[in-house]
């Protein structure tokens, strides 16, 4: 299921563009490379956090900027149009996928009031790419051959959006999850993480840059909302 964890907690913005040279390297070597608890791959604090990623902007922008909720920086992808406007990773999937084995995508992600999706792309034990998009404007779950689209709800402010990929992977298509070849995050959004785990954990787990603690979230706690589940794969 797809479960999204509320949490409420800088003015002034900063551009951010994407580096010239796209780091394939890092994408290729996340197959290699040992993957147990916490893998991310993005972090909006630090000097190049869109560095394993690439950008598109049409009628948008992709910027990091403060924000005024958590008083820290995150990525901001806008757009009047969510199809011409996100950022992936990696950034020429042609050259190979990430290689992420671990099952649960988690994205630090806040609510902008607007139209927003994102879409994850999976190798399953028929060696068959499926893709899964969630978005806040689809109505129900729709189970194709190679695509699966469902619905997702958010809550006012900052949410952790938490995606058992091994599960959608099985309900949707009766397989078992493999690895994540691709990412894909579009406006209407702000990012704070994403990573992938090899399970889901309780806040109280989680390394302390690995959540939002905020005035506000630690006042009100955590809420979740479950996003439709798939029952009757088409």
């Amino acid at each position: 299921s797809i479960d999204t964890c509320a949490s409420h907690v800088c003015p002034g913005r900063t551009s951010i563009g994407a580096p010239k040279h796209c780091s394939q390297r890092k994408a290729r070597m996340y197959r290699e490379e040992y993957q147990s608890g916490f893998f991310s791959v993005l972090y909006s604090i630090g000097r190049n956090p869109l560095e394993s990623w690439a950008q598109k902007a049409s009628h948008g922008h992709v910027k990091r900027v403060m924000d005024e909720d958590i008083q820290s920086s995150v990525i901001e992808i806008a757009g009047t149009n969510v199809s011409t406007a996100y950022i992936h990773c990696p950034p020429d999937p042609k050259r190979g996928g990430l290689g992420i084995r671990l099952p649960y995508l988690v994205m630090i992600v806040k609510n902008m009031d607007m139209l927003f999706s994102f879409e994850v792309q999976v190798l399953d034990s028929k060696n068959t790419k499926r893709r899964f998009r969630a978005s806040t404007f689809q109505s129900s779950t729709r189970v194709k051959p190679f695509i699966c689209t469902l619905p997702m709800q958010m809550d006012e402010g900052w949410n952790q959006i938490q995606f058992n990929l091994a599960d959608f992977t099985k309900q949707a298509y009766q397989t078992d999850y493999v690895e994540t070849l691709h990412l894909q995050i579009h406006a209407n959004c702000r990012l704070r993480r994403v990573f992938f785990s090899d399970k889901l954990y309780m806040d109280e787990e989680l390394p302390a840059d690995f959540k939002l603690l905020s005035p506000m979230r630690l006042k009100q706690g955590q809420k979740k909302k479950e996003v439709e589940k798939i029952t009757k794969p088409a």
